[in-house]
Order: C-alpha cells, then sequence, then structure tokens
C-alpha cells in the first residue's frame, strides 16, 4: 500500500490530476471495524483536457503509469501489488476530495474521504455492502451529523437516507 500511496502522489505531484482522496471500503477502514476489500478506489480531480465528445481524457495518467510498469487488470491498475480503481469525480465526489481529510500511512501522506462524503457517497452507490459500512461507520465513528445532514440535503440524499435508518 506504501507503494501505492507513493504513486498516487506522484500522479498529483507531475500535474497528470488536479487532486484525490481515497474512497470506498479502504477509506472506510480508516474508521471502523476492519473488513474484507478488494480494491483501493481513488476519486480524481483529473486535470480539463477533453475530448470532441467532452469526455475526461485519463490517457495521460494511464501512460504514465504503464511507463512505470503498472499494468491494468480489467478496471483497475496494480499498483504495488495493489488493484487501484481511479473514479473521475462528479460533483459529490469533488466536494468531498476538496475536504478529504490528510492521514499518514508509513510515513506517506494521504487524502481519505471524511466519514459525512464517505457516507453520502456509499448510501448513493447503494448496494448491500456499501449500506454495511453505513452502519457501521455511523456506529464506531463519530459523525458530524450536522455535516452530513447539509451533504445529504444539498446532493438530494436525504430520503433515501431516512429509508434507511427506517429499516
Amino acid at each position: 500500500m506504501r507503494e501505492t500511496l507513493k504513486v498516487i502522489n506522484e500522479l498529483k505531484d507531475k500535474g497528470l490530476i488536479i487532486d484525490y482522496a481515497i474512497g470506498g471500503g479502504i477509506a472506510a477502514l480508516f474508521y471502523i471495524e476492519p473488513f474484507l476489500t478488494y480494491d483501493l478506489d481513488v476519486f480524481i480531480i483529473s486535470v480539463e483536457r477533453a475530448d470532441e465528445k467532452n469526455l475526461i481524457l485519463l490517457s495521460p495518467m494511464f501512460n504514465h503509469l504503464k511507463s512505470k510498469g503498472y499494468s491494468r487488470k480489467g478496471e483497475h491498475i496494480v499498483i504495488g501489488g495493489v488493484p487501484v480503481q481511479f473514479i473521475p469525480a462528479d460533483e459529490l465526489e469533488k466536494e468531498a476530495v476538496g475536504n478529504a481529510k490528510v492521514i499518514e500511512y508509513e510515513g506517506i501522506k494521504a487524502k481519505v474521504n471524511t466519514p459525512e462524503y464517505l457516507i453520502a457517497i456509499l448510501l448513493r452507490a447503494g448496494r448491500k455492502k456499501d449500506i454495511e459500512k453505513i452502519e457501521k461507520l455511523l456506529e464506531q465513528t463519530d459523525v458530524d451529523r450536522k455535516k452530513l445532514e447539509e451533504i445529504l440535503n444539498k446532493f438530494g440524499l436525504k430520503e433515501k437516507f431516512k429509508s434507511l435508518k427506517e429499516l
């Protein structure tokens, strides 16, 4: 994981991405009891390069990683033995990246989504495993309920969260 984080930070330092934050299961592990997870989800704010269809081009980043010897495995790039999924951030995720918490892992700084944004992103995905992570985050973490409510309201997730609490 240490090598993986170094490489992700290098992408930012080289200007291949503007910013990033770790999300998904690995981010949840910074706040709750351990569970099995397969990959590292990294929400990225990419350098604004669009093709004629107005799609974000990630090829400069992927070409850089390929030149360093990292290979693709399906939708992942394997870095230091860790499958990494780079996810271009939408509006919710961009805000989450901007508010991410800086942590240190084996001497390497990394940005991780806060529990409040993590809950919102997991709620939007809505899979059973995501709901389970939300429940654990709410039980095991000091969640800023006011901040969470603001995020849920802003991104239209309040009713979905309310129905989750009624289960």
